[in-house]
């Protein structure tokens, strides 16, 4: 099947490229090798991620998976059962970091438009795929990475249907390597229904009328779609919905991005008509509808938590209270962080657990909304998300509390059992410029 990736200038990439100049490349740390040597990290404090936390922990792993999980107390120590081990009193471990709705990788400088590639031309664009576009060399990736976020869901913006997303490992040498599930989701933009705003009430039912008008084109799309996908054979391939057949096949999420009541309660009951797994994002007013959530079992990755509240009329604090009372409703959440420079601001995804932890929830349960939560939202809990054995050994430690910017310094982290280096760009400057100024 011919597919289309994210339209990029690559001439004017390259130009880009050519300018910045050749340090550019020499300042982005090389994919670790893989794992060869079995690893015990010993006598740490190790979070779970899934609710639960061993004070003084053996975590062992080898071949990329988890071997051992359990506190230190249990295991006789064999000096020759690991290659190496780690001795980590005081330090604390933690389950790599997921970023759901990413465009990290999609852009690189958001003044530039050659290095943007997140969002194409069209309205309903699901065969556009971040697949292929997603750029294994980016200079922001390594400062993701250095906070302990180690795996992402990169999602295209734009349009009504954005396009395709995928998952990623946040250390390989092209996107063959890094992939973690191909083509998981298509992104559908609810339609603003702001309207209700205006004060004249001829802009109110101008506004309802194209906010119909756009509802009627996405259930004639979807139609559509549904329709195609029913034909065993087509004697012409239509791309974009082609890309929908997965979708009904049940072979891919629908991630609906809604923030108002009414854009909620319209979008699920359009769903309603279809037998997809939806996951909401935004959500801001999913506390409002959490009936109608627990009852189609659709979880939340909730817009960024460091945000003004929504409306003139709230607390400022809500949007640090939010996660705590969804979760107390009984929905699942996870965390995500889109908005303004984005990609950049994925490694402040820990620091909105650690608000949320401070505004209601447990710090265990908090640690959940960017582990074991989002993992089992984006279908990847089997393999990642909690330190349990079998699972990959994706992971991090840190010298102290993950989710506090304080704290947050990791000295190891790994991939697949794979050490990764923790340098960045930032991290050069800084030492560069601290002999200078010392």
């Amino acid at each position: 099947m011919s597919v289309i990736p994210l339209s990029l200038n690559r001439f004017k990439w390259l130009v880009v490229c050519c300018l910045l100049g050749h340090s550019l490349q020499a300042q982005i740390p090389s994919p670790a090798p893989k794992q060869n040597q079995s690893i015990l990290l010993l006598n740490a404090t190790a979070h779970l991620g899934n609710g639960e936390l061993i004070p003084r922990s053996a975590i062992g792993f080898e071949n990329g998976k988890l071997s051992a999980v359990m506190a230190a107390i249990d295991i006789r120590l064999d000096t020759n059962a690991y290659d190496t081990i780690y001795h980590l009193e005081g330090k604390h471990i933690y389950p790599g970091f997921i970023a759901p709705n990413s465009r990290l990788g999609l852009v690189e400088i958001d003044a530039v438009r050659a290095s943007r590639d997140y969002d194409d031309v069209g309205i309903f664009n699901p065969h556009v795929r971040t697949l292929t576009a997603f750029n294994t060399e980016s200079r922001i990736t390594p400062t993701v990475r250095s906070n302990g976020v180690l795996i992402a869901q990169i999602a295209p913006k734009g349009g009504r249907i954005s396009g395709t997303s995928s998952i990623f490992k946040l250390d390989s040498w092209n996107w063959e390597d890094g992939v973690v599930i191909k083509d998981d989701g298509i992104h559908l933009n609810w339609p603003d229904a702001n309207f209700r705003w205006y004060r004249e009430a001829a802009k109110q039912e101008k506004a309802a009328k194209a906010y119909q008008k756009q509802q009627a084109a996405i259930k004639t799309f979807f139609d559509k779609a549904r329709a195609y996908a029913k034909v065993a054979f087509h004697l012409e391939k239509d791309l974009r919905l082609e890309a929908m057949t997965k979708l009904f096949e049940g072979k891919a999420k629908l991630f609906v991005h809604a923030d108002q009541v009414k854009e909620i309660t319209d979008a699920l009951y359009f769903t309603d008509h279809y037998d997809f797994e939806v996951v909401l994002v935004g959500g801001h007013d999913a506390w409002l509808v959490t009936d109608l959530l627990k009852d189609r079992g659709i979880p939340v990755l909730l817009r960024r938590v460091h945000s003004l509240p929504y409306y003139q009329d709230e607390a400022i604090d809500f949007p640090y209270r939010l996660p705590s009372i969804l979760v107390q409703k009984g929905i699942l959440v996870g965390l995500e962080n889109s908005g303004d420079m984005e990609a950049m601001g994925t490694r402040n995804l820990p620091f909105y657990a650690g608000t949320a932890a401070a505004y209601g929830l447990e710090s265990e349960k908090a640690l959940s909304l960017i582990t074991l939560n989002t993992a089992k939202i984006l279908g990847i809990e089997e393999q990642l998300g909690s330190l349990e054995v079998g699972k990959q050994a994706t992971l991090f430690v840190s010298e102290g509390d993950a989710l506090d910017m304080r704290t947050n310094q990791l000295i190891h982290a790994f991939i697949d059992g794979r050490k990764i280096s923790l340098d960045n760009p930032q991290k050069q400057l800084y030492r560069k410029y601290s002999k200078k100024y010392r």
